[in-house]
């Protein structure tokens, strides 16, 4: 659908996939008014198709809108929209576990015009394609290399909200992680390059004497709808959470003293990834014991159980479609 200041939001349809003509001076292609999220259907075990989540998902999208000075949605139609196209695409919804349809909702400036502005015109569209899992590794540990040289985000930026621009600065590092063997990284706060934020594109995760420890949004970090997912089934189960700022100093010393029993990440594509090692100033820390129950997959397991229809959702979260 597309966006005037004088119609509003027009045209709405659900076409085939095909690709868009725009004029190259298109705002989103100078000025970057780009936002974008992702959600997931999941074909159950009862042959039902369902949603995880999708209310929350949709509200985070009008909050990145809002940040970039983007038009909202209508939250309620956008909803049944994504859920019409669900219907349409239902039979591209792969059937094994682990798998699922991806939809990703986008909307972009699309006004032509060279001077720094916000745009008038805007395109929203949303795609949707069969995945797997999406590390190679799957469920299985990945290794993580902590870098105090590259930052993700700093507090009143954009790092609390789905925009492009946040992920294109992340690249180098990420590339720089992968010629080192190792899967993503590990982000420090920008100012003092000290506290842990993100790993990667995830929410991150800590056990530290049985406890479950998170950093709190602070204006740099991502609110995570897995993450607060994680958070409220994790106090459910009986678990003690506490959301509090944590050092890689910290960290280091937990695993030197064997307080640390896991880290893991947490987000949309992958669910749940738990950190096997860490690579901080040239030195590797072992940070999963795979002899041990872990928390990271009983959550996991949980989580999915109710994506797939295994468990009764006592949440709410899901809806069939």
């Amino acid at each position: 659908m597309e966006f005037d200041k004088d119609k509003k939001w027009y045209n709405a349809r659900i076409d085939p996939y095909h690709a868009f003509r725009m004029d190259p001076a298109s705002l989103v292609f100078h000025y970057g008014q780009s936002i974008f999220d992702g959600m997931k259907a999941f074909y159950g075990v009862d042959g039902k198709i369902r949603t995880f989540r999708l209310t929350d998902y949709v509200k985070r999208f009008n909050r990145s809108a809002r940040r970039l000075c983007m038009p909202e949605v209508d939250e309620d139609f956008f909803r049944e929209t994504i859920r019409t196209l669900i219907r349409i695409d239902k039979d591209w919804i792969p059937k094994s576990k682990g798998t699922a349809l991806y939809i990703r909702p986008c909307m972009i400036a699309s006004e032509a015009s060279l001077g720094v502005k916000v745009s008038s015109d805007y395109l929203c569209f949303v795609i949707a394609c069969a995945v797997g899992a999406y590390y190679k590794e799957g469920f299985n540990p990945i290794k993580i290399w902590v870098t105090d040289e590259y930052t993700r985000a700093v507090k009143g930026g954009t790092g609390d909200v789905k925009t492009t621009c946040n992920y294109g600065g992340c690249l180098f590092a990420e590339r720089k992680a992968a010629e080192m063997g190792y899967t993503q990284v590990m982000w420090l706060d920008a100012i003092e390059r000290k506290y842990v934020e993100e790993i990667g594109t995830m929410n991150v995760f800590l056990v530290i004497d049985e406890t479950i420890i998170t950093p709190p949004l602070n204006g740099s970090i991502l609110a995570g709808v897995t993450r607060d997912s994680v958070l409220k089934m994790a106090i459910s189960l009986g678990y003690k959470v506490i959301e509090k700022n944590i050092s890689i100093d910290e960290i280091i010393r937990s695993v030197e003293d064997g307080s640390l029993k896991e880290i893991f990440g947490s987000g949309t594509a992958a669910v749940i990834s738990p950190i096997k090692e860490l690579l901080y100033k040239g030195i590797t820390y072992a940070t999963y014991d795979g002899t041990r129950k872990n928390i990271s997959k009983i959550l996991f397991d949980e989580i999915t159980a109710l994506q797939y229809g295994e468990k009764k959702d006592s949440y709410g979260w899901t809806e069939t479609v």
